[in-house]
């Protein structure tokens, strides 16, 4: 009886009789300027600011002078006047609770499906470390995706941390669905960072679906939100990725996308004093993006694990652009997806060469890594002289080695599109399959 009301005694615990309180006595550059709570408010803190007529605003707390501090709010100031009161939230936590599978929220914890949310008795904060380094355990098993391309020369492992880097149109969403549903995990927790509204449905419903909901927490903050609440949605998903690995459950994590949470921090960090550098992005992007990135993975003692799948969004397939160099460097691997594979119809559209899983050659045995190791070599064979193939300039029997991959090729493309639904045995005997007339002429 105790445990079913552990949460009900710790959210009366939460509640404060008394509370600090300000007023608002200015603006300048996007915030409001608040006095009173300069002696009790730290940077990052959130408030409540009450107008005299209308809702109350959350914001967050920007800049601290000895006499006021700088306020951010999460939504339009129109309304807010000289002598409105503000209160500090005494509480930045979330509470999660096993109940929260099949449920999709905002950054705040706050339903957005219509059903009361149940809270839990443990507090996470949004901003917290990793595991330590040193106790962190090295990756697990390899992961059933029932995707051949990944179960063969892009392995996902247990703790494991990929990039998925696409332009727009080229099946991102599609296949982040595809992760979703099919990757072997406990749970999944899926942010989504300034998605358009009425693709929130879209994704539940249709790409999703009601198995991937079933397993599913989906915390979303839209674009038309505050860069405020489009920066907490990523912390608050991972938060609660964490409390499930606590649990002891193996979790999938998937943020969609890194490239609008760094976009939300550029005009927070802008509005607070930092100064554009790197393609307009403040010094502070690249620590964001790692201690995000560094709060998934493997865990440390007893707990489960966080395999985590971040989508950056790069225009014209660029991955020397600042964000995607960020995300490349500090994770397990990457997929690229290519609009041009994507215009001759082959999803998903992932360009194999220029993707790498930094699970290998671990993940695989000997006799694997050999059949990686020659479709990647013919691959780059074709890739090589795609061009004087396509021209017509390639004459047959030149060369023995473009002969052979230009009648393996389409074999390889096939099942890099077709083959859905596979376990890993079969999708390497598929694999196997496409190289039968290379092993005949090996003989």
């Amino acid at each position: 009886m105790g445990d079913v009301f552990a949460p009900l005694f710790a959210a009366l615990k939460r509640i404060s009789a008394v509370k600090p309180l300000g007023r608002v006595v200015g603006s300048r550059s996007g915030t409001i300027l608040v006095e009173g709570l300069s002696g009790s408010c730290k940077l990052g803190d959130g408030v409540m600011v009450w107008p005299s007529t209308g809702q109350a605003v959350s914001g967050e707390v920007l800049r601290l002078e000895r006499d006021h501090i700088a306020v951010l709010l999460s939504s339009d100031a129109r309304g807010i006047a000289l002598g409105d009161r503000v209160v500090r939230q005494t509480d930045q936590f979330l509470y999660p609770h096993e109940s929260w599978i099949g449920r999709i929220m905002d950054s705040r914890a706050q339903p957005l499906d219509g059903k009361e949310l149940l809270t839990g008795a443990r507090a996470y904060a949004c901003q917290a470390p990793p595991p330590a380094a040193a106790e962190r355990r090295a990756f697990g098993p390899r992961l059933e995706t029932r995707q051949g391309l990944f179960n063969t020369i892009l392995p996902i492992v247990q703790g494991q941390r990929i990039g998925l880097f696409a332009g727009s149109g080229v099946g991102k969403t599609t296949l982040i669905g595809r992760f979703a549903r099919d990757i072997e995990a406990d749970v999944t927790v899926i942010a989504l960072v300034g998605e358009r509204g009425r693709e929130l449905r879209d994704f539940t419903e249709k790409v999703l679906g009601e198995a991937g909901l079933r397993r599913a927490v989906v915390v979303v903050e839209t674009s038309d939100k505050s860069p405020l609440d489009k920066r907490r949605a990523a912390w608050s998903a991972v938060s609660i990725a964490e409390y499930f690995r606590d649990q002891g459950k193996q979790v999938l994590f998937i943020l969609d996308s890194v490239t609008r949470f760094a976009e939300a921090h550029r005009e927070i960090a802008l509005l607070s004093g930092e100064p554009a550098t790197m393609r307009g992005f403040p010094p502070s992007t690249s620590q964001l993006i790692m201690s995000l990135c560094e709060r998934t993975g493997p865990g440390a003692g007893g707990g489960g694990d966080i395999t985590a799948v971040f989508s950056v969004l790069v225009a014209g397939s660029d991955m020397e652009e600042p964000l995607a160099d960020i995300v490349r460097g500090v994770l397990d691997g990457h997929v690229v997806l290519d609009r041009t594979i994507a215009e001759r119809g082959r999803f998903p559209a992932v360009d194999v060469l220029r993707s790498v899983s930094r699970s290998l050659p671990q993940a695989a045995s000997e006799g694997e890594n050999l059949l990686i190791q020659k479709v990647r070599k013919i691959l780059g064979t074709y890739e090589s002289a795609q061009l004087m193939i396509r021209s017509g300039l390639y004459a047959a029997g030149s060369d023995p080695e473009i002969d052979q991959a230009i009648k393996i090729w389409p074999k390889l493309e096939a099942f890099f599109a077709e083959s859905q639904g596979l376990d890993t045995g079969a999708s390497f005997a598929r694999l196997a399959e496409c190289l039968v007339d290379l092993e005949k002429n090996d003989d």
